[in-house]
């Protein structure tokens, strides 16, 4: 099976501050090491301050803003996490109609740590399984979904994949598992 993602245009959805570095920029290599093309679409055109953990870290040029972005522009949707960044997300009515937009159309999306939020958020999590950080469990369950404790979950109930992590520990895995489901998709 080829992993290759050339001519798949990947939107990566984060807010303004607040992603966690390494969910951001090892997923957006993963893309580009398979020939995809990834796109940071953010709540504001300029740039994105990422952090490692509580600490700020480097800037991301924003290629397009939510309010601009049309989810039929891109193959799949990657949310990473960062505890600010899906709680900014989800509090953002553009980026859940963002983000459920690809659930709706059946393209594949990937999640990583607390980005569920925004899923959350979205409503479609229910009667899905995916993992997150562990503090999410409750509002997975609350919104309808199944959590699990697992590296790496794939979903492919309802009308698309779902791919989901833990944790930056996770990053490999996500990544791989990602890489391959984005490569299936039509």
């Amino acid at each position: 099976m080829s992993n290759s993602l050339s001519d798949k245009k990947i939107a990566f959805l984060v807010a303004t501050e607040g992603v966690e570095q390494v969910e951001l920029t090892e997923p957006w290599k993963a893309v580009e090491a398979a020939g995809g093309t990834p796109e940071l679409v953010s709540l504001e055109s300029g740039e994105v301050q990422a952090f490692n953990h509580l600490d700020k870290a480097d800037t991301f040029p924003v290629d397009a803003t939510v309010a601009d972005a049309d989810a039929a522009s891109y193959d799949a949707l990657v949310l990473p996490g960062g505890v600010a960044n899906p709680d900014q997300l989800r509090m953002n009515s553009e980026a859940v109609a963002f983000a459920k937009s690809f659930f709706d159309a059946g393209k594949p999306v990937a999640v990583i740590c607390h980005g569920p939020w925004t899923l959350v958020e979205a409503d479609v999590v229910r009667d899905r399984t995916l993992t997150s950080w562990p503090s999410l469990k409750t509002d997975i369950t609350n919104a309808g979904g199944t959590w699990v404790d697992e590296e790496v979950k794939v979903c492919t109930a309802g009308p698309n994949t779902m791919i989901s992590s833990r944790k930056p520990d996770d990053l490999k895995a996500f990544c791989e598992t990602f890489v391959e489901e984005f490569a299936k998709a039509g």
